[in-house]
C-alpha cells in the first residue's frame, strides 16, 4: 500500500484520501467494532474512538511522525467487546492546523542522529541474538511529556508531568532502532535506558494490547506478553534478556492497574456510579471486571496484604525515574570507581540540599556509617578484607536479612545468586575478619538470652496473676456455696 501521501500537507487532497485509504483499512481489521486507536499526534495509540473522530484528529493533528507500519490496529489482536471511550486530550483547531502544514515544508524535519541508532533492516529476532552488541550513545535524550494541569485546594491550578508521548520514538525511520545496553548484571544501563523505561510504560497502559482484567500479572496469557515485547522489538535493539523486558512489563502493568484504582475506584461513590466511571483509553468490560475483582472479598483480602507490606517500608529513595542501575553507572564513569552498596543507598536518599530523605534514612545512615567504622577497626591490619562482603554484612545486620529473591540497593530484578554467586562471597576467611564475626554472634547470644529472661519474667507474672484470680474464684465460690446452704438450713 502506498503511503507517500503521509507526507503531504494536510490540506491537501491526497492526504485526505489517503486518511480515507488507512481508515478503511483499519476498520476492516479493527479488533473492536466500530472503533480503532487513534494513531493521531495527541492520542498516541492510545486511546479508542470512532472513524468520524480519528478522521478528524488526523486531519487537524496529523499521525505519529515515522508511524507507517499500522500493528496497533487490530491485524494481531484478538476480538474485543464495544467500549464507550471519552476524549482525553484537546485537539488544536483547524486554522491552527493550517498554518503549522505552510511552514512544514520550509523547516527541516528534526531526526535523532545519534550512533547508538541502528539503521539495520534485520528482523527482531536476529537483532535479538547473542552475537549482537550495542553500543549506547552519551547523549542523554529527554522524554517529551504531554503537559498538565493539577488542581490543589491550596495553590490552585499548577502544571505537573502529564503523559508520556515520546514523540521522538516515532520519529525514526522503520529501519532504525535505538540500542540499549545492559551492566554485568543484566539492567539496562546508559543513555537511552530511560527512553526504554517511558515505552516500557506506553505499551503498560494499552489496553489493547495487555488488558487490566487479569488478576495478576502471572494470569496474562504468554500471547498478550510476546505482542509486546514484539511491539518493544520493532523500536529497540536489547541487550537485557526477554524475561527481564517480560517483568518490567509486568511491574509497570501493576503499577498502572493501581494509578487506575486510587484515581477512579476509590472514590466515595456506589458501586454502580464505579462501574459506570470508566477512565478515558479503557475498555468498559475491561474496567467493570477490574471494579468488580477489587470489590470482591479475593480483592480486598488482597488490598490488605498490599497494604500490610506497603506500611513496613521503612524509607523512600531520591532517585526519581532514574534507575539505581544507571545512577551506579553514572557515578562509575564519573568517578572512575565501583560504587559500592553503602554508597549507593546514601546516594540515593538524600535531598537536593544534602540532607537525609526522612529522620528514618537519616538513622539508618548513622547506623551504617557507625557500623562501618567498627568493622574497618577490627580489620584495618587486614590486608584481604574484600569491603563488598564488609558492605554486604554491615547491611545485613542494620536492616535484617535480605527478601527472598531480592538484593537490596541494587535495583529491579536483581537476586541473590547474581548479585553473590552461587557460593557465599560473604565468608570471612581471615584472622580478624573471624573475630568480627564471633563478636557479633556473641552479642546476638546476648540479645537473644536477654529476651528470653524477659519472655520468662513476663510468663512468671502472667502465671502469678492467673493464679490469684483462681484463688479468688475459689474463695468466693465458697462463699455463695456456704450462702446457699444457710439458706437451705432455715426455717420455712
Amino acid at each position: 500500500m502506498d503511503r507517500t501521501w503521509m507526507n503531504l500537507s494536510r490540506v491537501s487532497n491526497d492526504y485526505r484520501n489517503g486518511v480515507q485509504t488507512f481508515l478503511n483499512f483499519a476498520f476492516q481489521n479493527a479488533s473492536q467494532e466500530n472503533m480503532i486507536l487513534c494513531p493521531c499526534n495527541k492520542c498516541g495509540n492510545i486511546n479508542w474512538h470512532f472513524r468520524e473522530v480519528v478522521y478528524e484528529h488526523l486531519i487537524v493533528d496529523g499521525f505519529i511522525r515515522g508511524y507507517k507500519k499500522w500493528f496497533f490496529h487490530g491485524e494481531c489482536t484478538p476480538s474485543r467487546t464495544p467500549s464507550t471511550i471519552n476524549p482525553a486530550y484537546p485537539h488544536s483547531a483547524y486554522h491552527q492546523s493550517v498554518r503549522e502544514d505552510d511552514m512544514e515544508d520550509k523547516m527541516p524535519r528534526r531526526r535523532l542522529q545519534d550512533p547508538s541508532i541502528d539503521q539495520n533492516t534485520s528482523s527482531s529476532e536476529e537483532t535479538n541474538s547473542e552475537e549482537q552488541t550495542a553500543i549506547g550513545s552519551s547523549n542523554v535524550p529527554n522524554t517529551p511529556d504531554e503537559p498538565a494541569e493539577i488542581q490543589s485546594e491550596n495553590v490552585g491550578t499548577r502544571r505537573g508531568r502529564g503523559r508520556t508521548v515520546l514523540k521522538e520514538l516515532y520519529e525514526l525511520n522503520p529501519s532504525e532502532r535505538v540500542k540499549v545496553s545492559r551492566n554485568n548484571l543484566g539492567q539496562p544501563v546508559g543513555s537511552k535506558a530511560r527512553l526504554l523505561a517511558g515505552y516500557l510504560g506506553i505499551i503498560a497502559r494499552n489496553a489493547n494490547i495487555l488488558p487490566i482484567n487479569y488478576e495478576s500479572w502471572h494470569q496474562m496469557p504468554d500471547s498478550n506478553k510476546n505482542e509486546a515485547l514484539n511491539n518493544i522489538k520493532e523500536k529497540f535493539v536489547l541487550e537485557i534478556s526477554d524475561n527481564y523486558v517480560k517483568k518490567a512489563l509486568g511491574k509497570r502493568w501493576r503499577d498502572h492497574k493501581s494509578t487506575l484504582k486510587k484515581k477512579y475506584f476509590k472514590k466515595n461513590i456506589s458501586l454502580e456510579e464505579k462501574l459506570r466511571n470508566v477512565p478515558s483509553g479503557m475498555l468498559r468490560y475491561q474496567w467493570e471486571d477490574a471494579v468488580r475483582f477489587w470489590n470482591s472479598k479475593k480483592g480486598e483480602d488482597r488490598e490488605r496484604v498490599g497494604t500490610s507490606s506497603k506500611q513496613k517500608q521503612k524509607f523512600t529513595h531520591t532517585a526519581g525515574s532514574k534507575s539505581f542501575a544507571c545512577i551506579v553507572e553514572a557515578e562509575k564513569l564519573s568517578s572512575g570507581q565501583k560504587v559500592g552498596r553503602l554508597q549507593l543507598f546514601d546516594i540515593t536518599h538524600r535531598k537536593k540540599d544534602g540532607s537525609p530523605m526522612t529522620s528514618k534514612a537519616a538513622e539508618i545512615m548513622e547506623k551504617l556509617k557507625d557500623k562501618k567504622a567498627e568493622y574497618k577497626a577490627v580489620a584495618s591490619n587486614d590486608s584481604s578484607v574484600n569491603v563488598d562482603d564488609i558492605d554486604n554484612r554491615i547491611i545485613t545486620e542494620v536492616l535484617g536479612p535480605e527478601r527472598h529473591g531480592r538484593v537490596r540497593f541494587q535495583g529491579s530484578f536483581v537476586n541473590p545468586t547474581q548479585y553473590f554467586g552461587s557460593s557465599s562471597q560473604q565468608s570471612m576467611p581471615s584472622g580478624s575478619q573471624a573475630q568480627v564475626e564471633v563478636q557479633r554472634l556473641r552479642d546476638q547470644m546476648s540479645q537473644m538470652q536477654s529476651n528470653f529472661d524477659k519472655l520468662k519474667a513476663e510468663a512468671t507474672a502472667r502465671e502469678a496473676e492467673q493464679s490469684r484470680k483462681y484463688d479468688a474464684l475459689q474463695l468466693q465460690l465458697q462463699n455463695m456455696m456456704k450462702m446457699f446452704q444457710k439458706s437451705q438450713n432455715s426455717p420455712s
